[in-house]
């Protein structure tokens, strides 16, 4: 049985939102979300840590080329949303709040095909929106159903 080896790279990049619902109420955005309900915004220095996996290669005892995931995720994540207002995102300029519970689900479908094109799995996005928060996804594969 060949082994498979998890593999995690970081991520950085800034980008700002409002936790806002349309349906609700000002008073009740506020109460729900407080000063993360400000109506210009306010940014972040997200970390974001992508975890894959697979065997690892005879040739060149790695699980995937670094050049080739920092080119997918640099790409498909950092230049899209580095210094944006997330908002103003086409992920997010209906009703889906930007919060980072969803980006982080929202990278993680983006992420998902991308990765089986390096020959790895991806297994985990970690988005850390400030030192004192962090939300962990694990990903899915297509199809997967979650129960609780």
């Amino acid at each position: 049985m060949t082994p498979v080896v998890h593999f995690s790279r970081r991520y950085r990049f800034s980008a700002s939102h409002r936790l806002h619902v349309g349906a609700m109420s000002e008073a009740e955005n506020y109460a729900t979300f407080g000063k993360c309900n400000n109506p210009f915004g306010h940014g972040h220095n997200y970390v974001l840590e992508v975890a894959v996996a697979g065997p690892v290669d005879a040739a060149t005892g790695m699980v995937v080329d670094m050049v080739a995931l920092d080119s997918l995720v640099n790409a498909q994540i950092v230049e899209r949303f580095d210094q944006t207002h997330l908002n103003v995102d086409p992920l997010f300029a209906g009703d889906l709040v930007p919060s980072t519970e969803n980006f982080a689900i929202e990278v993680e479908k983006m992420l998902q095909e991308s990765a089986a094109t390096l020959g790895v799995r991806l297994v985990r996005v970690r988005m850390e929106e400030t030192s004192n928060n962090s939300f962990d996804l694990l990903a899915r594969e297509p199809g997967d159903r979650v129960v609780f």
